[in-house]
């Protein structure tokens, strides 16, 4: 006659295992968050129409290199140099640790690389003496954060080099639409967002809630896609309808 033995585990090396287990999986999601891509979400109007309020986007991390700025936890940590650090391309959007908190996430276009000559003259954007074409592009709606709306001319800009995305202006005009020329320092970028009289942006010094010329050592990554969006101006309507806020044409769509 057989008899089967049954080895007993003492409940702490189960909890032990689980818990190494558990372990391995937060580490490879932050590993991977850290190193791949991470999710960010836009609270504000300043990159309309291209970015929306209530949009989740996607950054991926790997587009430019690594620093301190890409750990997924916001926190205040010194500048750093970027380990296989690359330059942003004219016309990319980009996700960085805003220079005045670096707690804080913010996103923009960049206009400007190293050693360009940038200045706004009667709204439009000059780059080394070359003008951004602008195309009427007909009326479209700039939201603010309470989610009420005003309407806006609607440009297609055409960058020198031959990006092409839209912007909004709300007026003519505008407190930033004529600058002085400034050029780019080395490894700083000029970025602008595409509400272009509704964000404080490299036009704006750190000192006035502005970008200032963007450090490369602040960049976290580039905006590839919006994974997910939600109309939060639906929040003040009655419960039963905040589904309806989704807005599905945006799901999983890429950023230009």
């Amino acid at each position: 006659m057989s008899i089967n033995n049954e080895t007993i585990v003492p409940k702490t090396s189960t909890w032990r295992g689980q818990f190494v287990q558990l372990a391995g999986i937060v580490l490879a999601v932050f590993l991977a968050k850290g190193a791949l891509a991470e999710p960010f979400y836009v609270p504000s109007g300043s990159m309309e129409p291209t970015l929306q309020i209530g949009d989740a986007l996607l950054a991926s991390k790997y587009a430019y290199g690594y620093s301190t700025a890409s750990l997924p936890i916001q926190i205040n940590l010194p500048e750093t140099g970027r380990v296989f650090g690359e330059t942003p391309k004219r016309g990319d959007v980009v996700v960085f640790r805003w220079p005045g908190d670096r707690s804080q996430a913010w996103v923009k276009r960049v206009v400007g690389l190293p050693g360009d000559r940038i200045q706004m003259r009667q709204g439009q954007l000059f780059i080394n003496d070359q003008p951004a074409q602008l195309k009427p592009d007909g009326v479209g709606q700039a939201e603010d954060d309470n989610g009420s709306v005003e309407p806006a001319y609607r440009f297609v800009e055409t960058l020198p080099g031959g990006v092409s995305h839209q912007i909004l202006k709300l007026r003519d005009n505008g407190r930033l639409d004529n600058t002085a020329e400034i050029t780019v320092p080395p490894g700083r970028l000029f970025v602008m967002g595409d509400n272009r009289d509704n964000s404080a942006d490299s036009r704006v010094p750190v000192r006035d809630g502005g970008v200032g010329m963007l450090p490369m050592d602040d960049l976290v990554g580039r905006a590839d896609a919006v994974v997910a969006s939600w109309d939060l101006g639906i929040r003040h309507q009655p419960v039963s309808t905040w589904l309806s806020g989704f807005r599905l044409s945006r799901f999983f769509t890429s950023v230009h």
